[in-house]
């Protein structure tokens, strides 16, 4: 596409979402909005790392998932995805500006690192819609609890000056807390009904075959799933609220992104998978 590569296409992108971060560092630090070019450049990266992951998709033969390199570059268009459909509709200024942080830091910092697309799997899925819908799902997940990391953040800091009645500078930016909070048990919620789905999708194949079931992988997938679980389970019935479940939320995604990496070099590829290195 254009002569550009899967890896350029995503540096561009990269680019893009670290200039909407330095664009908004920048008006935060004038104590002004600057929503609506955030947006814009946000929304231009996101077209440029679906340019990168279509290229990579058709090399790969399906969904861009063979590594952590694309695991983490598909969590940051989940993301983005999430973030370009509610950031407008529920007008949360700053969502724009953290989102476009952490894509910029999930983006470039997987293409910093060689060693994680050293080796690019091709045809992981071996033509199976099920697994690969399952994988898929389970991404995008990740991409909603991402959001949720990001609104729980937003909760602390907009907690913090209340306490200390600091409304004023990039604190009057910040969304309602109710607002905050009514977000974030959405997303919450998503996030554990697109993770059931995932794994209830998966399991159609796995009982049918468990042989090719990883049992390693299954067991920390699992396990994230069933802590987003009860953490919704504790926030429904008001044991865990405020401080508290941001906290959760924000310790949970950081442990879940950790889990990737492993998950991912345990993956054993389907009998109908083939290696190539990368060039």
């Amino acid at each position: 596409m254009f002569g550009l590569t899967d890896r350029s296409w995503l540096w561009i992108a990269a680019t893009f979402y670290l200039a909407a971060f330095v664009l908004g560092t920048a008006a935060l630090r004038r104590e002004r909005s600057s929503t609506g070019a955030v947006y814009l450049i946000i929304a231009i990266g996101f077209l440029c790392q679906n340019a990168g992951l279509y290229i990579r998709g058709l090399a790969v033969g399906g969904c861009p998932l063979g590594n952590t390199f694309e695991i983490f570059q598909f969590t940051a268009w989940s993301a983005m995805v999430l973030y370009l459909v509610i950031g407008p509709a529920f007008r949360l200024s700053l969502l724009g500006y953290f989102t476009s942080m952490l894509a910029a830091t999930l983006t470039a910092g997987s293409l910093a690192i060689p060693a994680w697309d050293a080796t690019r799997r091709v045809g992981i899925f071996g033509g199976n819609a099920w697994i690969e819908f399952h994988a898929a799902l389970a991404l995008f997940s990740y991409g909603v609890f991402a959001l949720l990391a990001l609104t729980s953040i937003m909760f602390l800091l907009r907690n913090h000056s209340l306490k200390h009645k600091n409304l004023s500078g990039s604190f009057a930016f910040l969304p309602a807390i109710r607002d905050l909070d009514l977000i974030g048990l959405r997303l919450l919620g998503a996030g554990v009904v697109l993770m059931t789905a995932a794994l209830a999708v998966g399991s159609v194949w796995w009982l049918r075959h468990p042989e090719t079931v990883n049992l390693s992988k299954l067991l920390t997938t699992v396990a994230i799933w069933a802590a987003y679980g009860v953490v919704l389970s504790l926030r429904i019935t008001g044991r865990l609220i405020a401080q508290r479940l941001s906290w959760a939320c924000v310790v949970l995604f950081v442990l879940a992104l950790l889990s990737l990496g492993p998950v991912n070099s345990s993956r054993n590829p389907l009998p109908t998978a083939g290696l190539e290195a990368t060039p």
